[in-house]
């Protein structure tokens, strides 16, 4: 905090004294609004306090002096309840990678408990992956294990079948422990009809949606019995289930995406004026693209162009592409297909160029970008390249990198720039991938590996074609037998209405 001039110490204490006395998510923001750093907190006011409040661990904790010297503002988000604090919490740290958060950056989801209808026998799995196949989800959940408990316990009140076989039939009754134990109707074999086990489902799935008052009244008067009986152990167990049957129905708020807010700098018209002297620019730029390239190995090759006005995200001009002409890894030639998609428009439909274009690359990805706006007739347009590992600005002509200070308000300029079109290069990435794990409904038969499901589509070609296969020709791949071609054939027709699944 001592670093920080007066007026910034004075705004975030006024922050705080408007902060309520509830759960929620913090965003800590450093000069140039950038997110760094989320956290969750039962009463927002006294946990981000903390932090402007010197105490033991500020001496020896240089991750959070470093952290608390970086704040310059802050954004918090109250909600319902802790654990409605940790869904949001883990959903913003995935969204915008804070630098200085660890928990929540890999690609795990919370769980999910689904249940689609329109399978021949339906029963509930948990997932951590939703996709629009026409199945009803219940959650996400912040406790995985209460969550697991629960379904166990859904399964067997129900009596609904537990096994993953997609069509059970006779031979897997035989060795099913589920109706051994008769925890399931079994309508495998014909114990009930298809109706009457929907109305089980049914049934199944408002207790989920949270009308559970009975089952609670129940567990709760066994809990209270067995204590007074004196079996001890036996009521913790049931006040666990109680818990945990709570934990699990209480309502909970999906959040949509609630991002803060794009990041600017503090004083965008000074940084644009220090940019323009830095660059020997005409006039501080006020429109600025920036470009970056996105892809894993030789996949979903995509790239990304953001628009800046004045120093601050202009989110309406954002503009991304898919790869066309470049089938291997080759991010020059890649940003080069870029610059001539993006620009061949703008000569067509007469749109002033922007005052600086930035590449995010070095003198490789600059001379393809400059190749093809000479081309183009805009060699006059301003145009550099910015390097990661030492931060080099990169210009045409020019013999040396151009190295600012680390604190320069012009290179901040342009390393937001630069993470922006990075950001939305990858985000669009996750979703390609995440769309091609949607549409693959394989991925939700059972029993499938990795390497039969690349035969089918190998053979195929596609979902679309693997569905108009006889079950024949379906058996003719290498491992898929008869018995999983029919059954894949039988779970291809039952998904065939789905939407998102033509």
């Amino acid at each position: 905090m001592n670093s920080k001039g007066g007026a910034v110490i004075e705004r975030l204490r006024a922050k705080l004294t408007e902060l309520p006395h509830r759960p929620g998510v913090y965003l800590m923001k450093d000069r140039l609004g950038r997110v760094i750093y989320v956290g969750k907190a039962r009463d927002l006011r006294r946990r981000v306090s903390q932090y402007f409040h010197p105490g033991r661990r500020h001496g020896w904790d240089l991750k959070l002096r470093a952290l608390v010297d970086a704040i310059c503002d802050f954004e918090a988000h109250p909600v319902r309840s802790e654990p409605e604090a940790l869904l949001l919490e883990g959903r913003l740290i995935k969204e915008w990678h804070p630098r200085y958060n660890v928990s929540f950056r890999d690609d795990k989801r919370f769980l999910s408990i689904k249940i689609n209808c329109q399978d021949p026998i339906p029963g509930f799995a948990l997932t951590r992956l939703r996709t629009e196949d026409g199945a009803q989800y219940f959650g996400p959940f912040a406790h995985s294990a209460a969550a697991r408990r629960t379904l166990a316990l859904v399964r067997r009140q129900f009596r609904l079948r537990g096994c993953r076989v997609l069509t059970p039939g006779e031979a897997d009754y035989r060795h099913c422990i589920y109706a051994n134990l008769r925890y399931c109707t079994a309508p495998c074999i014909g114990n009930v009809t298809r109706s009457e086990y929907m109305e089980q489902v049914r049934a199944a799935c408002d207790f989920l949606a949270g009308q559970c008052a009975e089952m609670e009244h129940q567990l709760e008067s066994e809990m209270r019995r067995a204590a007074a009986a004196q079996e001890f152990e036996q009521a913790a167990q049931w006040r666990d289930l109680l818990d945990d049957l709570r934990s699990t129905t209480r309502k909970m708020h999906r959040f949509a995406r609630l991002p803060p807010n794009l990041p600017h700098a503090l004083d965008p018209e000074h940084d644009l004026a220090e940019l323009a002297r830095a660059l020997d620019l005409p006039g501080p730029p006020r429109r600025i693209e920036g470009f970056d390239i996105s892809n894993i190995s030789d996949t979903f090759l995509v790239a990304s162009m953001v628009s800046f006005l004045d120093g601050r995200a202009d989110r309406q001009n954002y503009r991304r592409y898919r790869i066309r002409s470049v089938s291997a890894q080759d991010d020059v030639a890649c940003m080069a297909e870029t610059i001539r998609r993006r620009y061949s428009r703008q000569v067509r439909e007469g749109a002033p160029a922007p005052d600086l274009i930035l590449i995010d690359g070095g003198p490789n990805q600059l001379g393809a970008a400059m190749t093809e706006l000479r081309r183009l007739g805009l060699e006059r347009t301003p145009v550099i390249g910015l390097a990661k590992e030492h931060e080099e600005i990169h210009r045409p002509g020019a013999a040396a990198p151009l190295r600012l200070e680390p604190d320069s308000p012009a290179l901040k300029l342009l390393q937001r720039v630069r993470d922006e079109s990075h950001r939305f290069a990858n985000t669009y990435n996750a979703q390609l991938r995440l769309r091609r794990i949607s549409e693959s409904v394989l991925d939700e038969f059972p029993g499938i590996g990795g390497q039969r499901k690349r035969a089918l589509l190998k053979r195929f070609g596609s979902v679309r074609r693997l569905r108009l296969a006889t079950a024949d020709e379906i058996a003719q791949v290498p491992g898929c037998g008869g018995k999983v071609a029919a059954e894949l054939k039988a779970f291809l027709e039952a998904r065939q209405g789905s939407p998102g699944r033509r």
